[in-house]
């Protein structure tokens, strides 16, 4: 897969500034990886008088359709020479469109730190793509470039050169010509290479409705063949494209009117606007911890039951959390939260940075250790209470992140649940229910023997009498010294030798009771000591009393 861009200079203004504006010096051969292959950047001429860069993008067609899973083009009925020989290594699409945005993001954005003079500028523009696939032929994509103002240049593949009456492929070789400014350049073709092949590689989300009108800000909304564009891109998606279309005419009305979007979209939901809803505990809780890990500058995430994966689609939704693994023991509820998540829907840098792994907390397990925080989330109230200390030792004693945020039940509170009879706990799984005292009494101790600093804070409202409905810990490693290290060491061996060995099975039972855990978002994926105990429960109905 393959595409050159070309410009030419003078001596006042040399050609070799594409350079500058790309981001990628001439005299350099590049290399970048991307979601389905590697990209290899270089220049086959660099002078004053003309300079070229080509992109040339290797595609491993094997691991795109096992990492599609029979999704998108992986799986297109149409795909004629089937899965895994057809055209995606040679031929110019989505792949390339993608790869453009990587390597090119700077570029495609009009940033230019080291010379912003050059990042408006016209400049004299040569672009080739030898292979496109074009769905409508040469006249379609010669009705997409032209009123874009490039001259275009698009001719007709022959299925075979030998054998001229077979015809023409639905293949095309494009060239480009005309002052542009880069950047737009650019994004004319991340937007209209996938539209001319009428395909795209991956599962098309919400999002790829503010990636069109970004690339296409400036020349999509008065395209004369707007409608056909947005349908193509967003593959087809009749919602989509209705909500792309809306907003494209919204932009249209504001700039008639000389006004911003926002002013010309002032309706208001007065049902919304004048009553106040309660918010879920669910919802708060989940905004108390990520409170926490946002101000911790914590990065990368473990949910520990996690369940069906509701902190994880959370953690998700902020960039600041670049690695989350939900852990749960559960498979059925591993299975829920990928439904849940859509993660063989989800666009590609979203899906790289989630997995979903089950383990039991009952034992060490090394795929823990080395993240920032861990979240046990209304987890420890289902485990059995000589179970504790195990999973105290496998969370604080042997993974160790930076930062612990445990939640749990205040059972104090259950006296305001109307709907709660007097006496039961909050879930039929929950095997047992602390008080504040209770609660802090087990923090403090197990920050005491694992070199942790503990505070506290309510979640839901804080009632006076019997506290919040969720109380919340939040445990801090102190500053590992050498002292503090070896102390730290010494508490865990402790208690790993006292407490654990009266919870655990013996180091033979462990043994004969290895087995790996499977990763189900990285099929193959193994390395934890155990995981035939359930110690982080069902959490299908824990937030059914919230």
């Amino acid at each position: 897969m393959f595409l050159t861009i070309a410009i030419t200079g003078s001596a006042d203004r040399p050609a070799t500034d594409l350079g500058f504006l790309l981001h990628k010096r001439p005299d350099k051969s590049q290399q970048f990886s991307t979601a389905h292959g590697t990209a290899h950047v270089f220049y086959p001429e660099a002078h004053t008088e003309r300079c070229s860069v080509a992109l040339l993008l290797e595609v491993d067609p094997i691991a795109l359709v096992r990492r599609g899973r029979g999704k998108g083009r992986g799986g297109a009925p149409d795909s004629a020479l089937g899965q895994y020989v057809n055209d995606r290594p040679y031929a110019a699409s989505s792949l390339l469109a993608v790869a453009l945005r990587s390597v090119f993001a700077s570029a495609m954005k009009g940033q230019c730190a080291a010379r912003p003079d050059l990042v408006a500028r016209a400049l004299p523009l040569r672009i080739e793509v030898p292979v496109l696939p074009a769905r409508g032929g040469a006249e379609l994509v010669r009705r997409l470039f032209r009123p874009l103002g490039w001259t275009v240049l698009a001719e007709p593949v022959p299925l075979d050169e030998t054998f001229p009456e077979w015809g023409d492929s639905r293949y095309v070789r494009l060239v480009l010509e005309g002052e542009q400014v880069l950047a737009e350049a650019l994004r004319h073709l991340y937007v209209l290479l996938p539209v001319l092949d009428d395909a795209k590689h991956y599962w098309v989300a919400a999002d790829e409705v503010d990636k069109l009108l970004r690339a296409g800000e400036g020349w999509l909304e008065g395209h004369p063949d707007q409608r056909m564009i947005v349908g193509r891109y967003l593959a087809r998606r009749s919602s989509l494209t209705r909500q792309a279309m809306e907003r494209l005419e919204l932009e249209r009305l504001a700039e008639s009117d000389d006004a911003a979007a926002e002013e010309i979209d002032n309706a208001v939901d007065e049902e919304i606007d004048t009553e106040e809803r309660p918010v879920p505990l669910a919802v708060q809780r989940r905004e108390a911890i990520l409170q926490v890990l946002r101000a911790d500058e914590a990065a990368r995430v473990l949910d520990l039951g996690c369940g069906q994966g509701q902190l994880v689609g959370a953690l998700l939704k902020e960039g600041q959390f670049t690695e989350i693994v939900g852990v749960d023991v559960s498979m059925r509820a591993l299975h829920v939260a990928r439904r849940r998540l859509r993660l063989d829907r989800m666009p590609e840098r979203q899906a790289e940075r989630v997995r979903l792994v089950q383990g039991s907390l009952a034992y060490t397990d090394g795929r823990l250790k080395g993240y920032d925080a861990a979240v046990l989330s209304e987890v420890v109230e289902h485990v059995d209470p000589p179970r504790l200390p195990a999973l105290e030792y496998a969370v604080f004693g042997a993974a160790r992140p930076r930062t612990v945020v445990v939640t749990t039940p205040n059972v104090e509170y259950n006296v305001r649940w109307e709907s709660l009879p007097a006496g039961q706990v909050r879930h039929a799984d929950h095997r047992f229910e602390w008080t504040r005292e209770e609660f802090r009494r087990w923090a403090q101790e197990v920050a005491e023997r694992h070199g942790y600093g503990v505070t506290f804070g309510p979640v839901g409202p804080d009632d006076p009498e019997v506290g919040p409905p969720t109380q919340l810990a939040h445990f801090r490693l102190h500053g590992e010294s050498g002292d503090d290290r070896n102390r730290a060491a010494s508490r865990s061996r402790d208690f790993s030798s006292a407490d654990r060995s009266r919870t655990c099975p013996s180091q033979a039972e462990a043994s004969g009771a290895d087995s790996s855990s499977p990763d189900i978002s990285s099929p193959g994926t193994s390395g934890t000591d155990s995981s035939s105990l359930d110690t982080s429960g069902s959490r299908a109905g824990k937030e059914a009393v919230a």
